[in-house]
């Protein structure tokens, strides 16, 4: 029995509650019909899940990641009381729950105020959570500390009436540096801090603002908007950006309303009017469009140039590099090596990132699948407090420990193995990243996590899950929740038609790539039935462990080994699906009991 206890709230999140409780009255009684009431919901972070009824999922807003010891035990008491004893991470800095029954979501977004957390924005077409690097202010490698900035972006967009109904969803990402951790390359707005000379030889730092970038069936690099972004001009810029999406995106057709399809309808580069149309306008493409709206934004009554006042009050200076210590490597295609033999001493190497000018480390929590339970979550909230440590949520569903000194990383050690979460996982091949999949998503044709999970094991079995420098990420569909088209590995879920019969399959990509302000989507390596991926990445993984030169990432070495399509051709033998008497286990997926069958519900877009 959960105890009554007094709740005060922010009149503005007060405010929301009570108006959701109005409208949720109003649909249970059949005043307002089923499509309002899914957008309205969708916009205060609830998406239903394919069990249909009141089954909800309700998505947690993490700004940056930043999370403090209460708001992880209540998110600990969220996934006892309301939902199935545990939450899941995102790869945005979410949370969510599952199996919350859509009367108690007043009562929850109530509990969640009271620690100053919010749904609203979590879904629907609106400015998303913003993102940012989980290193900020931890990172010897950054050039400022974006963690004022993404929370000045969390503060001036949320509940902002020019996000509350735009032609699709928005996503902004901030990174410290040009290793884009926060993987600025494929968003909306993806800001990565740099640098530039000034005349007096001292550097200048600012930003490099990358637009229109996203993943999906249809994946878009990010392009630069200009070279450098003074930071009195960032939030402006951000503004601008999604002006110009909310008045030229394409409403009317939900497939083509990202911000990526402007790029195509309208040129990235301003069109020069053909010879002989005489006094007629050039046609402005999407750069010069944002730009122009930039600087006529200063007649806007809520102008958001200038510095910020919490970048004012926070700081944004960079965390340093310590003078004397090597700091540690960072992003994908680092090459983690676990030279000690010890428990503690294969975490530290693997978990502990070190370099920083004040001289604290941080260290990673890791967390399988990205699900945590009650009692993890409200252990993670005790060991915070003990250590008296910021803790952040990364994109790759793990935590990080940060600001802790070298004396502190063995108390953290033993607590995180209590409760199973001292894995040296980070960044090394067993740390599978995974969307929902089928287990709830409407969109969702196959089980993602359960195949994350047998390729998890497969790798442990195989003596490869601490091979280093290796990413894999799988979505149960085309849509890139689970990011499949970033990382060295990628899968996405995808029907099969074997021997008369509907089965559970995957296209396998190579070669994912995000970092140094580059980006390169996976490409196509092979099909393959879900039963036989797991081997595909053991095959992949251990051929890459074999056969890297010193210093080589996924990428070179694919491309070195003739591509992705020649390493997928040393793996035909997998894309065979047997017949359904010698091996019915082909026809059933991960996690489930019967025949397999596809099943898509109506889209209410997860990601």
């Amino acid at each position: 029995m959960t105890q009554s206890r007094e709740i005060v709230l922010d009149p503005e999140q007060a405010t929301d509650i009570a108006k959701f409780e109005s409208v949720l009255a109003g649909y249970l009684s059949g005043d307002i019909d089923e499509d309002a009431f899914r957008v309205f919901r969708l916009t205060n972070g609830i998406y239903g899940q394919r069990q249909g009824g009141t089954n909800q999922m309700v998505r947690v807003k993490i700004p940056y990641g930043q999370v403090s010891p209460e708001q992880l035990d209540m998110m600990g008491h969220i996934a006892e009381n309301y939902s199935r004893g545990w939450g899941h991470i995102t790869t945005r800095q979410n949370i969510q729950f599952h199996y919350v029954e859509l009367t108690r979501i007043p009562d929850v977004m109530r509990e969640l105020a009271s620690v100053a957390m919010t749904t609203r924005e979590a879904c629907g077409d609106t400015n998303r959570n913003v993102q940012g690097c989980h290193l900020a202010g931890a990172c010897p490698h950054e050039v400022l500390d974006i963690t004022a900035w993404a929370e000045a972006a969390h503060r001036h967009f949320l509940r902002n009436p020019l996000v509350q109904r735009l032609p699709r969803k928005f996503k902004i990402n901030f990174s410290g540096c040009d290793t884009d951790c926060g993987q600025a390359m494929f968003n909306d707005c993806g800001v990565i801090a740099v640098s530039r000379p000034r005349e007096d030889g001292t550097l200048e730092a600012g930003f490099r603002v990358f637009v229109a970038g996203g993943l999906g069936a249809n994946p878009h690099p990010a392009l630069a908007l200009e070279d450098f972004t003074p930071r009195d001009e960032l939030l402006a810029t951000l503004e601008a950006v999604l002006r110009v999406f909310s008045n030229h995106g394409y409403r009317d057709n939900k497939l083509r309303a990202r911000m990526k399809w402007l790029v195509d309808t309208m040129g990235w580069e301003t069109a020069e009017p053909e010879e002989g149309a005489r006094g007629k306008e050039p046609e402005l493409g999407l750069k010069d469009r944002i730009l122009k709206e930039r600087k006529f934004l200063l007649a806007s009554s809520t102008w958001p140039g200038g510095v910020p006042e919490v970048v004012d009050k926070w700081g944004d200076s960079p965390a340093g590099v310590a003078s004397g210590v090597a700091p540690t490597e960072m992003g994908q295609g680092v090459p983690v090596m676990l030279r000690r033999t010890g428990e503690y001493e294969r975490w530290e190497d693997a978990n502990v990132v070190r370099g920083n000018a004040k001289g604290t480390v941080s260290a990673y929590a890791w967390s399988r699948l990205g699900d945590i339970t009650a009692d993890q979550f409200r252990a993670l909230a005790s060991i915070q407090r003990e250590l008296g440590a910021d803790v952040r949520i990364t994109n790759r569903q793990n935590l990080v420990y940060r600001d802790l000194t070298e004396d502190q990383l063995r108390t953290l050690f033993d607590r995180l193995s209590v409760i199973g979460m001292a894995e040296p996982g980070a960044e090394l091949s067993r740390d599978v990243v995974a969307c929902p999949g089928a287990d709830t998503c409407n969109l969702a044709v196959t089980q993602s996590r359960g195949l994350a999970d047998a390729i998890g094991d497969a790798l442990d079995e195989a003596g490869l899950a601490e091979v280093g420098g290796i990413r894999t990420n799988i979505s149960g569909c085309t849509n890139s929740c689970g990011q499949h088209h970033t990382s060295d590995i990628g899968f996405f879920g995808a029907e099969r038609r074997a021997n008369g019969r509907s089965a559970p399959g995957y296209q396998m990509l190579l070669g994912g790539y995000v970092g140094q302000e580059k980006i390169h989507f996976g490409e196509k390596a092979l099909r393959l039935p879900a039963k036989n991926a797991p081997e595909a990445a053991v095959r992949v993984v251990r051929r890459f462990a074999e056969e890297r030169q010193a210093g080589e990432d996924f990428r070179a070495w694919m491309d070195r080994s003739g591509g992705a399509k020649a390493i997928g051709d040393t793996l035909k033998e997998l894309d065979h699906f047997p017949d359904h008497d010698e091996n019915p286990d082909f026809y059933v997926d991960y996690g489930e009991t019967g025949p397999y069958v596809k099943e898509i519900g109506e889209s209410e877009c997860a990601t």
